[in-house]
């Protein structure tokens, strides 16, 4: 089954954020090497973002509906748009990037329940906790943005003293370039109007 791709070529995505008591977050080595970040993965066109939320948390890592608990997701969807580079102009219909509903999950169970080897290709080889911030910066630069307002507005419905404060090392650097919008045809009137 393929993933649901809206009109404007963005896919549904769903994307979790595990905390452990402490307040670190998990965030899972890709088995491709090509680096970290939070379990995510595309909702299907005949389910909610919450049934695939439970779906790609036992798919990436193998953690089942009792062994968390939902604490926040986000409101709307987030965006992110793919560099051009990882845009398959030949894939029908075209996919520009993601939106994403972002959910905020208590580990409830215990940590060895966590697998990555549930799935015949498995998305994770390893996974590690760290700090709220983190993932911030060592996801790849074009999702650094979607992290950080995820995890901004997840830890203001979460905590009650809003999300943790940011880290020294934080900065506008670490977030990449700005993301700067398309720009627009100029509207042009049709004759006789």
């Amino acid at each position: 089954m393929t993933d649901w791709i809206d009109a404007q070529g963005f896919r549904a995505n769903v994307g979790i954020v595990l905390i452990r008591d402490g307040g670190e977050v998990f965030l899972g080595g890709r088995s491709d090497g090509r680096g970290w970040q939070f379990p995510q993965g595309g909702v299907q066109p005949d389910e909610s973002a919450e049934q695939a939320l439970y779906r790609e948390l036992r798919e990436e890592v193998g953690l089942a509906p009792d062994d968390v608990e939902v604490i926040a997701a986000t409101r709307n969807w987030l965006r992110y748009r793919l560099p051009r580079r990882y845009v398959r102009r030949r894939s029908r219909p075209l996919c520009i990037g993601q939106k994403q509903r972002w959910f905020l999950l208590r580990m409830v169970g215990s940590e060895s329940r966590l697998r990555f080897d549930v799935t015949e290709r498995p998305e994770f080889d390893s996974g590690r906790w760290v700090d709220y911030w983190s993932p911030v910066r060592e996801v790849i630069y074009f999702k650094r943005t979607v992290y950080a307002r995820a995890l901004e507005e997840l830890g203001r419905q979460a905590f009650a003293d809003g999300p943790p404060p940011f880290p020294e090392w934080w900065s506008d650097e670490v977030l990449g370039p700005p993301v700067r919008p398309r720009r627009r045809r100029p509207v042009t009137s049709v004759a006789g109007e």
